[in-house]
């Protein structure tokens, strides 16, 4: 056994990085041999996956505090088995040396974002991490070409060290839609409504949409999302009070499919992403996407999308879905699981060779 991956990200909901590793892992799963990758496992994951070549090694440690399984459990591992570590989720435990995926720097270019005693604690640990994570780790993988740079240009160091690795679709490509969620919340019908996903972290930027289904009392949105301990959007009380804006908490990934599929435009104004994998999720379910012109996505988007300033709203959704948008399809041949998971098997075979 040359690899281990981190399995803290089976112990929380299926979004986000959580969904990449999760997917890519399945995939990895069936293109490497046998006794090369584990995987250690908190006691209290949530999903256990069905792996045939990656090893599952079940922790007797739950992972409740995340930075005491990084730092504890997983390094104590790491260490005594002489193993490489693989860590999906930005952080990578202390006097090891890994191969670490670092999606975006959001905290460190964003410190206005944490504003409480929680958000500056997180903060200031995962920006240790982050430069830790530079310093120490055998390999830099993060998602994006513009989240690459972002990292480059911060912390001083060559892009070329830096490897791209895009995330993909598949999860919805065998998923039948759930129809219910329009039972579950009357008013919306399909067709009728604007939709938006995604944490409700402050970059998710729901100001964004308070400020302008503020202006637009004729047009209606659909919001659906986790809130996340720390860096919560303080327009969600705003929100909460706006006629025209249906709060629908956390939906399963068959409601969120019917949601983007029945929707006049899916809207994403997010003011930083590493990637963003909801518009890819939209454009693959048939919507169109109305997108922030910041960050990574028109990188990634092209001219697929509409895009609207994130810090305006002096704009009409009416009139961006009519602006004409290039086909979608070449982005789900571009952007996948399946060449992530092979992408990362071909960087392992030569950090293995080279070590």
């Amino acid at each position: 056994m040359t690899f281990v991956i981190n399995g803290d990200f089976l112990c929380r909901s299926l979004t986000g990085i959580e969904r990449f590793a999760y997917e890519t892992c399945i995939r990895l799963d069936k293109i490497i041999e046998k006794n090369y990758i584990s995987i250690l496992v908190p006691q209290n994951a949530r999903w256990i996956p069905d792996f045939k070549n990656i090893e599952i090694v079940r922790s007797p440690v739950n992972c409740n505090i995340f930075p005491l399984w990084e730092h504890g459990e997983l390094s104590a591992y790491v260490r005594r088995n002489k193993l490489t570590c693989i860590d999906f989720a930005n952080v990578t435990p202390i006097f090891t040396h890994g191969i670490v995926f670092i999606h975006d720097i959001y905290a460190k270019l964003y410190p206005q974002d944490f504003t409480g005693k929680k958000d500056r604690i997180l903060r200031a640990y995962m920006c240790f991490m982050y430069k830790y994570a530079i310093k120490h780790a055998k390999k830099i993988i993060t998602v994006s070409k513009n989240s690459r740079k972002e990292i480059s240009n911060t912390y001083r160091i060559p892009e070329e060290s830096i490897e791209v690795i895009y995330n993909g679709w598949e999860h919805l490509e065998n998923l039948q839609e759930d129809d219910s969620i329009f039972e579950k919340f009357p008013r919306l019908k399909k067709g009728n409504y604007f939709f938006t996903l995604g944490s409700l972290q402050k970059r998710k930027n729901l100001k964004w949409i308070s400020e302008y289904a503020g202006k637009h009392p004729e047009s209606l949105f659909a919001i659906s999302g986790k809130a996340i301990s720390g860096m919560v959007s303080t327009e969600l009380d705003n929100l909460q009070h706006l006629e025209n804006v249906v709060l629908l908490g956390y939906v399963s990934d068959a409601e969120v499919k019917s949601l983007m599929k029945n929707c006049r435009a899916f809207v994403f104004p997010s003011y930083h992403e590493g990637f963003g994998i909801p518009p890819l999720e939209a454009l693959y379910s048939g919507a169109k996407i109305i997108i922030s012109a910041a960050g990574s996505l028109p990188e990634l988007y092209g001219k697929t999308a509409a895009y609207i300033d994130p810090f305006n709203t002096d704009v009409n959704l009416e009139e961006k879905l009519n602006e004409p948008v290039e086909d979608c399809s070449g982005l789900f041949q571009k952007y996948s699981y399946q060449k992530a998971a092979e992408k990362l098997k071909a960087l392992l075979e030569a950090e293995d060779r080279n070590s």
